[in-house]
């Protein structure tokens, strides 16, 4: 396996197998500073072998090993970006230490462009599928044992996990939107006629991660969610120019909701 220096760094620095790794996207770190994180033990990405500092604002870079909610769970600060240049390895690398510590489920966050229009800025909309338009596969090569070298898909992220999100935002008077996320490498953003094409596939929001992290927690074998904070419209559906500026600030908007949300789930999590 890639990175098995790096595992074996992570086993011996890691005060315990988490239940539960928390990837937090763009604009949506604050929980990795949170009192809980601050009681915790943080691991910079830098200090596990193969593994470089985030080079995308609002990714903090680390991952924190804290008491959550009452659950041990792992929150990382960041990802790592096929945009930047990393090769498709160390994208998924961090699922792949998950599963190789024994962690029974992650929670995939994101920022995202809405493509529905019923949606609006600042929504939250729990994945219920993707659509994987990276150009590739994050499991092409030698399949990596004992995940099956062809998994299913049918239901990447898990339905009850989903209703439990549901039933979480209905006991915190919050709309939680549900709906398909669409995964395209960037880094620029979709032309209108992309947006209106993707739209026409059944996509409802758009963005540059998830997917392949997704695909490889299903190989480790690991229950999945997604939450994505919609940060802006796609392109076309305003007549406004997109910027990552735009996508931070909706997320700082967002981030008491999403905390929020976050805490009950885990609070509560069916596992």
């Amino acid at each position: 396996m890639p990175f098995t220096d790096a595992l074996r760094t992570l086993k011996a620095k890691a005060p315990f197998v988490p239940d539960l790794a928390i990837v937090l996207g763009s604009g949506l770190g604050a929980l990795a500073d949170s009192p809980e994180a601050r009681a915790g033990l943080s691991i910079p990405f830098t200090d596990l072998p193969g593994f470089p500092a985030p080079t995308v604002a609002g990714h903090g870079g680390k991952l924190v090993f804290c008491e959550f909610e009452g659950r041990k769970v792992a929150l990382q600060a960041g990802r790592f970006h096929f945009y930047e240049g990393h090769p498709m390895p160390l994208v998924i690398a961090p699922m792949r230490l998950y599963g190789r510590l024994g962690t029974k489920a992650v929670l995939l966050t994101n920022a995202a462009g809405a493509l529905n229009p019923t949606f609006g800025v600042g929504d939250l909309m729990a994945l219920s599928d993707h659509i994987n338009l990276f150009g590739t596969n994050p499991l092409i090569g030698p399949n990596v044992e004992p995940g099956p070298r062809f998994p299913d898909m049918t239901a990447v992220y898990d339905p009850a996990f989903r209703n439990h999100l549901q039933a979480c935002a209905t006991q915190l008077g919050q709309t939680l939107r549900e709906g398909v996320y669409l995964g395209l490498t960037g880094p620029c953003y979709e032309t209108p006629a992309e947006i209106r094409a993707f739209r026409l596939m059944g996509a409802d929001a758009v963005g540059m991660s998830t997917v392949p992290e997704a695909i490889v927690a299903r190989h480790e074998g690991m229950r999945v969610a997604g939450i994505s904070c919609l940060c802006n419209m796609a392109a076309g559906i305003l007549p406004q120019a997109l910027t990552h500026q735009e996508v931070l600030e909706a997320g700082a908007a967002a981030a008491g909701r999403f905390e929020a949300l976050v805490r009950a789930f885990v609070r509560s999590l069916p596992l």
